[in-house]
């Protein structure tokens, strides 16, 4: 394949190994950051930085021609943007300054956008309804992407299911410290490793056809507990204990949900297979480094 220009607007979790991955391909890449410290790191890494903050239309007015463009930019709950300014506004502000020669708009999203529906399988034919801030502002943004006169023909929505991988394996100190779980009984998780997550991407950034939106999942629903308990065992650890969450604690209002998500159209569509096909060969690959 050919080389291609690739922009990469946030790179953090998924953004900066789908960069690193398209710069080892051979690929020309930009990359997005708001500070001037992470630029000089991307320099270093071969990428082109950009000092951009989607919040703030002046600093993207710029934006150089990629043949390719992945909006994936990360939420700060510490920042002083909202979800919708992040989310929302924010993609409305790279699309009103994106060079038109753009071939492919890749917009990271979430499965949060359907809500908490209880023991149903979900596909992309299921109505969205979130129930959480951060769902409703992709929901949002989502609409905007879908009904935009330019874009909406160029662009593909991934929702992905929740993202783990190396540095983000929720509450493994607190497994290893014996702490109590808050984790109701029942209720499944929907994953994707972070390689798969830019595993993905990169099918859907470079396919001759895409459909407007796909789900991002391992296809393997787990229940939470058992989850906590793989994390235990692969480190050796005792067996965790449970408690029910704090209704009203962030724990409490994610346990609410219990959906199965499938990843059938994506498979389908773009013969996506994942590397880590469920949680056990993902969690084995990051905590014990096996890799089969």
């Amino acid at each position: 394949m050919s080389t291609r220009t690739r922009m990469v607007v946030g790179c953090g979790y998924v953004g900066r190994p789908l960069a690193a991955a398209w710069q080892l391909a051979g690929d020309k890449v930009f990359a997005t950051t708001r500070q001037q410290g992470r630029a000089r790191q991307f320099e270093n890494a071969g990428w082109l930085p950009i000092l951009a903050d989607v919040t703030k239309p002046e600093t993207l007015r710029h934006l150089p021609e990629a043949d390719t463009v992945v909006f994936a930019v990360g939420y700060d709950p510490k920042g002083e943007a909202t979800r919708e300014q992040v989310y929302a506004e924010g993609l409305k502000n790279v699309l009103e300054n994106l060079p038109e020669s753009t071939r492919r708009l890749v917009f990271v999203s979430t499965t949060g956008v359907y809500g908490d529906a209880a023991g149903q399988t979900v596909d992309e034919n299921t109505p969205c309804d979130p129930a959480r801030p951060g769902g409703k502002a992709f929901v949002e943004a989502e609409s905007y992407l879908r009904n935009h006169p330019i874009w909406s023909q160029r662009s593909v929505i991934l929702r992905m299911a929740g993202i783990y991988g190396p540095d983000r394996i929720p509450r493994s100190a607190d497994i290893q410290a014996g702490k109590p779980i808050p984790a109701p009984g029942g209720g499944a998780l929907n994953l994707i490793h972070v390689d798969d997550c830019v595993a993905a991407i990169r099918l859907a950034a470079d396919a001759e056809v895409v459909s407007p939106v796909y789900i991002v999942s391992d296809g393997t629903p787990v229940d939470r507990r058992d989850y906590y308990r793989e994390v235990a065992r692969l480190l050796n650890a005792p067996e965790p204990t449970f408690e029910e969450p704090d209704p009203d604690s962030p724990a409490g209002r994610r346990s609410q949900s219990d959906r199965k998500m499938s990843n059938q159209k994506l498979v389908d569509e773009l013969g996506f297979q994942p590397l880590h096909g469920s949680y056990r060969e993902g969690l084995a690959a990051i905590l014990t480094g096996d890799e089969s």
